[in-house]
């Protein structure tokens, strides 16, 4: 998962980049990226693995000058984690593309094979990102005559959905031309318009968050469509066409449950009124499972689950405390590169307050469970500090299957929930007892209030993958590919190569 953003101003939008960055650096830790552009100071770019505060000096920030720019945070899916696949992406032909994507492609090997062999382009990473800034580049190329109109850029993109398959949001700015940003034609990763007018002076941004929006005090306008294609010129000029192939509007719900911030809104969706509903959900199903428990205290699992826990507090009439305290300079444990790394973390991210668990049955809240790292350890924790019953409850069902449009965790093998009961990965964890999330029951809590989306993507718990093209021989090398035990090998053959670089 990644977070972009783009911006079109006629002010310099360096600081206004790294702002919209920073409020989304929970999408990405591993590494950040900002490119500007300007009539005078030309195309200039900074990037590098790391937070943004460490990747942005004022040194970068005073040569980032220019009123048009795209910026990027990146956790590593595709690829690994190394500053060479730091985003965005250049390619100079033609004219200059600059590209920061947010999503995964399922038919990266596909690609990847044609643009080498048949549109005779390099490519120089493993990164899917790489792959849909060459496809855009070929598309281009083979349909400009002369100078570059909008209508060469809104039928390059229909040929990339064409070619293209899986979950993508897109933004890319083309040389002298203006930014370019779009969504894959099932709408699985998202986009965001905004627009501020300041004294006259009009400004237009797209980001993976309307949070970004609200910071910048952007004005938010709608969603991207999926499939659509969003063009805005260097001078402000605003342009969209839809899609004219098949359209399925199916976004990601694992969005809702932990990715984006409570703050957001998402295809005109809260994510806060969503979290809300899972926790009423959630309650329900608890006194359904369990109605004559005894439990005395709820506790979250800081901090994307803090809202729905409210809910399940207020709903089963049991108090709600904060019995466990986060290490704010500690990131996201899930989303960082490597399970030895995510065992590590949870010790030093969470901390109990014994006086919230002394001698008191306790419900544990989380958002969900994917590997069972963190579950398992705070369970531990919550018995340390003198719980004499620990329940736990997930405000989403189980993750059981794997996820190829973005999110990292696409071996089976590691989802604790993959083949076993819930009897099993309660006994795993070591809970008194453990609850899940009905599938139905989070699909109602987020589709609530807009009619418009009739669906989601909710592969991970159902192993359903919208775009029709997943099979099990894919999933078996992707798993080959992507499972920690892979990870660590080549980030160790990396190491090596940089020690023998070294010497």
């Amino acid at each position: 998962m990644c977070g972009v953003v783009g911006i079109v101003s006629s002010e310099p939008v360096n600081q206004s980049i790294y702002n919209a960055l920073t409020v989304m650096q929970h999408r990405g830790q591993d590494a950040a990226g900002i490119v500007t552009w300007g009539d005078e100071s030309g195309l200039k770019m900074r990037k590098s693995n790391g937070l943004v505060r460490d990747v942005f000096r004022n040194r970068h920030m005073l040569r980032l000058d220019g009123n048009v720019g795209v910026g990027h945070v990146r956790y590593p899916t595709a690829g690994g984690s190394k500053s060479s696949e730091a985003q965005p992406f250049y390619v100079n032909s033609p004219y200059g593309i600059c590209l920061a994507h947010n999503g995964n492609l399922t038919n990266y090997d596909e690609l990847a094979g044609l643009l080498t062999r048949d549109d005779r382009r390099h490519l120089s990473t493993n990164s899917d990102s790489e792959v849909l800034l060459n496809v855009l580049a070929h598309e281009l190329q083979v349909r400009v005559n002369g100078k570059l109109t909008t209508q060469n850029v809104f039928d390059a993109i229909e040929a990339l959905h064409r070619r293209c398959r899986g979950g993508y949001a897109v933004v890319a700015m083309i040389i002298g031309f203006g930014i370019v940003a779009f969504r894959d034609p099932n709408g699985i990763r998202p986009l965001v318009l905004g627009e501020r007018d300041r004294h006259g002076r009009k400004s237009t941004m797209v980001a993976s968050e309307s949070v970004a929006l609200d910071v910048l005090q952007y004005s938010r306008l709608r969603d991207v469509h999926p499939g659509e294609c969003v063009v805005i010129e260097n001078d402000g000029t605003f342009h969209c066409n839809d899609y004219s192939g098949v359209v399925r509007h199916t976004p990601c719900i694992f969005e809702y449950v932990y990715f984006a911030r409570p703050d957001s809104i998402l295809d005109n969706l809260s994510v806060y009124k969503t979290r809300l509903r899972m926790g009423e959900e959630l309650a329900g199903k608890i006194v359904r499972e369990f109605p004559d428990h005894d439990i005395d205290v709820v506790v979250p699992i800081p901090d994307t689950s803090r809202t729905s826990a409210l809910q399940v507090a207020y709903h089963l009439g049991v108090k709600y405390r904060e019995g466990f305290i986060k290490n704010r300079y500690i990131g996201r444990t899930f989303i960082m590169p490597g399970q030895a790394e995510r065992q590590k973390s949870v010790r030093r991210k969470l901390n109990a307050i014994d006086l919230e668990f002394r001698k008191k049955n306790v419900l544990l809240v989380d958002d969900s469970i994917v590997r069972g790292t963190t579950s398992k350890q705070i369970i531990k924790f919550a018995r340390e500090a003198g719980a004499r019953k620990v329940y736990f409850a997930s405000a989403a069902p189980p993750v059981r299957y794997p996820n190829v449009y973005g999110i990292d965790m696409p071996a089976a093998s590691e989802l604790i929930a993959n083949g076993r009961t819930v009897e099993e990965v309660e006994k795993l964890i070591g809970a008194d007892k453990l609850i899940y999330q009905d599938l139905h029951g989070l699909i109602r809590s987020v589709r609530h209030g807009n009619s418009d989306i009739t669906e989601f993507d909710t592969s991970c718990f159902s192993g359903e993958y919208v775009t029709g093209d997943v099979t099990s021989e894919y999933l078996h090398e992707l798993e080959l590919r992507r499972n920690d035990a892979a990870k660590a090998e080549r980030q160790s053959n990396r190491d090596r190569e940089s020690n023998v670089i070294a010497l």
